[in-house]
């Protein structure tokens, strides 16, 4: 299984805040987690609250975590609250289970990461984080 590089996700979290930019976004923060949920790159763009990271964090990292993608994750705490609610709770509270939260895949399907974005409505940080994502040559999983 590959991994996410260091220079892909540096590509990833500019190309994600240069489509916010675009697209005049509000202030974005972005995270890059690797296979096992750590952090391998994060920025916060200036004006950006500063607990943003949280928010990004627990969108990558639920994606990651249950191998679902962010939009997967809001259907099914809309329909299993329940389930959520004890994922949440087996991962001390980290998953912000909604839109912005994209995993990422090698050229085989594998998951090899996800992204978090935040910042803006929460399609608005899934259509950011795709753009980095497939600026760095990878697939993304809304």
């Amino acid at each position: 299984m590959s991994g996410i590089s260091l220079d892909q996700a540096r590509t990833i979290i500019h190309k994600a805040l240069e489509s916010g930019r675009a697209l005049q976004l509000k202030p974005l923060s972005v995270v890059v987690l690797d296979a096992g949920g750590h952090v391998q790159a994060f920025e916060r763009e200036d004006s950006a609250a500063p607990g943003r990271f949280a928010i990004a964090h627990g969108k990558a990292y639920g994606a990651v975590m249950l191998g679902m993608a962010g939009t997967a994750q809001m259907a099914r705490a809309e329909a299993q609250a329940y389930f959520m609610a004890a994922v949440n709770g087996v991962y001390g509270g980290q998953v912000v289970p909604v839109p912005g939260g994209v995993l990422v895949r090698d050229s085989a399907g594998a998951v090899i990461g996800a992204v978090g974005v935040t910042g803006d409505t929460s399609d608005n940080d899934a259509i950011a984080a795709m753009a980095g994502i497939e600026a760095a040559g990878l697939q993304g999983e809304i």
